[in-house]
């Protein structure tokens, strides 16, 4: 019987509706999409990170 916890309430999914088993799946993969997107989020702020400390070694240093 597998078991989901939503709200801090705990449900078991084979007492779902074919629509709540419908809609529990789409949350979860909605979830991973966010999980692998906030991955790429990191991945793409180092780069930028990365790419805007190699600019700033290649200007000119101020003089002031």
């Amino acid at each position: 019987m597998p078991k989901v916890t939503l709200d801090g309430k705990e449900y078991d999914t084979d007492d779902f509706s074919d629509e709540a088993k419908a809609q529990l799946l789409s949350l979860q993969i909605v979830d991973r999409k966010v999980a692998e997107l906030n991955a790429d989020i990191a991945i793409m702020q180092t780069a930028r990170n990365t790419y805007a400390k190699a600019l700033g070694e290649l200007l000119p240093k101020s003089t002031q």
